[in-house]
């Protein structure tokens, strides 16, 4: 049993193999979904949408847009991070909406910065706005894989697909969305050997830096 986050992060892998017939259960779906919804994004805009498919013959479908990774077939889910393809000011405007409601702060105290991002990013190149958008989807994925372990869910973290094959696949497009990262999750098959392998991490002076 994981008693910690660290020795969830140890166990953590990106699993090669999942066992098909062992499912996720609604509740740990439940924690995933919420978890997502909580992760920290830039200027609280939350830009990232989560597709969330368990279906077979969906996964199935998934396999040859993916590089022909299995993973995906034999997930017991998979999650497809999506970006908002553009921040329009009724995008900003339903955020601040949702501000003032839930925290009763009146609109003259939030129409400074509303106004402000509404400008910023009328003036940004929709490639800009994009990566901005992605960046925000990584972080969600981070957050997840972490999520993941601590709940001993085994996960895969996929950028080896075709988003427009997705896009197409799921009638994206037609939401304003666009698919930049793919999360396989279940629990791994007992003949996947990767499972065994030690961790492979630099020392701890190589990755961190302390200045006191």
């Amino acid at each position: 049993m994981i008693k910690n986050s660290i020795e969830a992060l140890k166990w953590r892998y990106a699993t090669k193999n999942f066992d098909p017939n062992k499912i996720i259960s609604e509740d740990k779906i439940s924690i995933l979904k919420e978890a997502f919804n909580l992760t920290a994004s830039s200027y609280g805009l939350q830009p990232v949408k989560l597709l969330v498919v368990s279906n077979a013959k969906i996964k199935e479908a998934l396999v040859p847009m993916t590089m022909h990774q299995k993973q995906v077939e034999d997930a017991s889910h998979v999650l497809i991070f999506c970006i908002e393809e553009t921040i329009s000011s009724e995008f900003v405007t339903t955020y601040f909406n949702l501000v003032s409601t839930v925290r009763n702060t009146s609109e003259e105290i939030l129409e400074p910065f509303k106004n402000f991002l509404i400008e910023d990013f009328k003036q940004r190149p929709i490639n800009e706005i994009q990566n901005w958008a992605t960046n925000q989807a990584y972080l969600a994925m981070g957050n997840l894989l972490t999520v993941c372990a601590l709940e001993q869910i085994d996960s895969c973290p996929i950028e080896g697909f075709s988003p427009s094959e997705y896009d197409a696949f799921f009638n994206l497009k037609e939401k304003g969305l666009h698919s930049v990262l793919v999360l396989a999750i279940g629990y791994r098959a007992e003949n996947d050997f990767f499972a065994a392998f030690k961790k492979v991490r630099k020392a701890m002076d190589q990755s961190v830096i302390e200045i006191k």
